[in-house]
Order: structure tokens, then C-alpha cells, then sequence
């Protein structure tokens, strides 16, 4: 999965992970704010790396969680989701806006390559590719950041991007899809 290889996500080890994840995100999301020791705790547990001063604003979702590194004090607000099927590595001093999808995984766009029938039922051909934001990024709310897609340091990602490319240092870029709009 990590080596960008076809994978099935219905695979004893990965759905292992997966419900691993799911009940510290469980504990993480129902946690009262002010449990700030308790907060730390399960981030550490659930995520492959986690610097000091990460905050992360609940609810967050994400499916294994110990493919994600976060560097120190990165802030993700609100309802993120991060498709963690390969690594996802944030920088440091980045904010992340709420609402905010990186994806990990992809599919064949054709059907007939994407779904598989057999004798266990219906899957789909899976593969995955990293996803990497540098140091000093914002990316704003309701962006959506595509598989293989790397943001260079002090970055700033306008609201409502869907990034599908990388984009280079010290650059503001929005739109849909997502475009350099000037230097910083």
C-alpha cells in the first residue's frame, strides 16, 4: 500500500489498523476540551508522529492515523478528514482550516478496471500515493488536497481549493483546480 501498489483495503492487517484508529478517534472526539493530557495521549498513540503544540479541533477523522506526521504546533481545525492509505506529512506552524480533505488513495476511473468480483464478494482496486505540506502553510477551509500532491513551505492555499498538483514555495494559490496566483 505504502509503495503505491495496488492494495485490499479489506486485508486482515489493514482492517486491524483501521479499528484500531476508529476507537481512539472514538475516545479523541468525545473527549471534553479541557482534557488537554488526555488529548496528547491519544494523539500520540494514534498518529506515526506528533509534534509539540499540535492541536487538533474535533471531530477528525482518518483511517489508520499512523501513516500522518505532524510537525510542532500545527493547528487542524474542524471536521478534517485524512485518507491516510499512504503518508501524510504536515510541516510545522501550519494551519489547516476546517473542513479541510487530504487523500491518500485512488481508483481506476474505469469501472470495468476498478471493480472486482470474486469469490468474496465485490472489491475495488485500490492504490495510494503521499501527500506532503511543508513548514508555514495555511490551507483554507473546505480545501480538497489530491493523492500525490506535495505544497512547498510558506504556502498559502485559498478556501475552497482542489489541489491536484504541487505547488512551489512561497506562493498563494486557489481556484478550483488549484493555480499559483502570485508570490508571497
Amino acid at each position: 500500500m505504502l509503495d503505491g501498489q495496488h492494495y485490499d483495503s479489506r486485508d486482515p492487517e489493514l482492517l486491524h489498523q483501521y479499528h484500531k484508529a476508529r476507537a481512539l478517534l472514538r475516545q479523541y472526539n468525545n473527549l471534553d476540551s479541557r482534557e488537554l493530557n488526555a488529548r496528547e495521549s491519544i494523539l500520540q498513540s494514534l498518529l506515526g508522529a506528533c509534534g509539540e503544540g499540535v492541536w487538533i479541533e474535533v471531530p477528525f477523522l482518518c483511517d489508520y492515523g499512523e501513516h500522518i506526521r505532524i510537525g510542532e504546533n500545527t493547528f487542524i481545525n474542524a471536521n478534517c478528514i485524512f485518507i491516510d492509505n499512504n503518508k501524510i506529512t504536515l510541516g510545522r506552524n501550519g494551519l489547516i482550516g476546517p473542513h479541510v480533505q487530504i487523500y491518500t488513495a485512488e481508483h481506476p476511473l474505469k469501472a470495468s478496471d476498478r471493480i472486482i468480483e470474486s469469490a468474496r464478494g465485490t472489491s475495488y482496486l485500490t492504490s495510494s500515493k503521499p501527500v506532503t505540506i511543508g513548514d508555514n502553510v495555511w490551507v483554507g477551509g473546505n480545501s480538497v488536497i489530491f493523492p500525490g500532491v506535495t505544497i512547498g513551505n510558506n504556502v498559502t492555499i485559498g478556501a475552497g481549493s482542489v489541489v491536484t498538483k504541487a505547488i512551489p514555495d512561497n506562493v498563494l494559490a486557489f481556484g478550483n483546480p488549484c493555480k499559483i496566483q502570485r508570490e508571497l
